[in-house]
């Protein structure tokens, strides 16, 4: 049995950077160096319009706001009327994602900021009434994340969890600390979940995404 030739660097650093980044973009890359957030790579921002587009999402959940880097492309792919809720711990994180929302050109209608503890937060939001949950977070709350998309997605909705690699650590069995481990076991959960169809995708910090039937 033939296998696939692993991509080498530049092939990578090729397929991140296929999408041109425009000003709003960089510039808030720009701001999360200053607020020491990590926003999503430039591979992985494209490929969170395609999902928003292939699914026509009108209602969009995202848990970790950071500088508005994934806001920015999810709204660029979802349906013209849809809104995306946004919620961060971090008032100053969202302060930077509208100033990046606005120079974006995305109108404020289109996107309501809710600062506070996702966990507080989502509990308060209606039963599938939503086609995408992003989330990119606290790492130690990933799983009672994963609980709630199962909630809120309608069927044929999204879930989309972003460090699913955790910079090469989760693919390495030797690496035991708490935040590895859960992200290991949550991608192998979704991976024999009834009910979810999965797929880890090895852009960025890797993508994982799973399809909600139920």
């Amino acid at each position: 049995m033939s296998t696939m030739p692993s991509l080498d660097v530049a092939s990578l650093t090729f397929a991140s950077g296929l999408i041109p980044e425009d000003d709003a973009i960089t510039s808030a890359r720009l701001k999360a160096a200053e607020l020491g957030c990590t926003p999503v790579g430039s591979g992985t921002g494209p490929l969170l319009r395609v999902l928003a587009h292939a699914i026509g999402a009108k209602h969009v959940v995202e848990i970790g706001t950071g500088a508005g880097v994934s806001s920015v492309w999810l709204l660029r792919g979802m349906a013209p009327e849809g809104t995306l809720t946004s919620i961060d711990t971090e008032h100053e994180h969202q302060r930077a994602a509208r100033e990046t929302l606005q120079a974006a050109g995305i109108a404020p209608s289109r996107y309501r900021l809710i600062a506070g503890r996702a966990m507080e937060v989502l509990p308060r939001l209606t039963d599938r009434a939503y086609d995408i949950v992003f989330i990119d977070a606290d790492k130690s709350e990933y799983s009672a994340y994963y609980e709630q998309a199962l909630r809120l997605l309608r069927p044929g909705g999204l879930v989309i969890i972003d460090n699913a690699l955790w910079g090469g650590k989760v693919a390495d069995p030797a690496q035991r600390d708490p935040q590895t481990v859960g992200l290991r076991t949550l991608a192998n959960r979704m991976a024999e979940e009834e009910g979810v169809m999965a797929a880890l995708v090895p852009v960025g910090d890797g993508l994982l995404i799973g399809v909600v039937d139920n």
